[in-house]
């Protein structure tokens, strides 16, 4: 069986931080790739305030075994004291793209 592709979100406060964490992940192997999403607004209590955001959306693809080191390394790079990270398996899609994504995993996992 293939390695489980999966989505795994993250919302970081400025475009600058967003970027720079994405280059990151991406250079470490944890992630094949990061999309970021700009200028999303974020509705939200924190320390019983309501807060209103705005925030750059980081939807990073990679495997289901690159996730406990992926989470480390968010947690020690990340600004905010408590990131978010949701993850969504991938069920589907385009299956070249999907091996696109598991190889990446695998070439950086030999290189460790």
């Amino acid at each position: 069986m293939s390695e489980q592709v999966i989505l795994a979100f993250s919302s970081c406060p400025d475009e600058t931080g967003a970027a720079a964490l994405a280059k990151t992940l991406v250079e470490e192997g944890l992630v094949a790739c990061v999309s970021r999403l700009p200028a999303m607004q974020s509705t939200y209590v924190w320390d019983g305030v309501l807060k209103e955001e705005a925030e750059v959306l980081l939807i990073m693809k990679t495997v289901a075994s690159a996730l406990p080191a992926l989470t480390a390394r968010l947690l020690q790079l990340h600004p905010y004291d408590l990131p978010e990270l949701v993850t969504i398996a991938v069920t589907g899609g385009n299956e070249p793209y999907l091996a696109w994504v598991r190889g990446c995993a695998t070439a950086k996992d030999q290189k460790r």
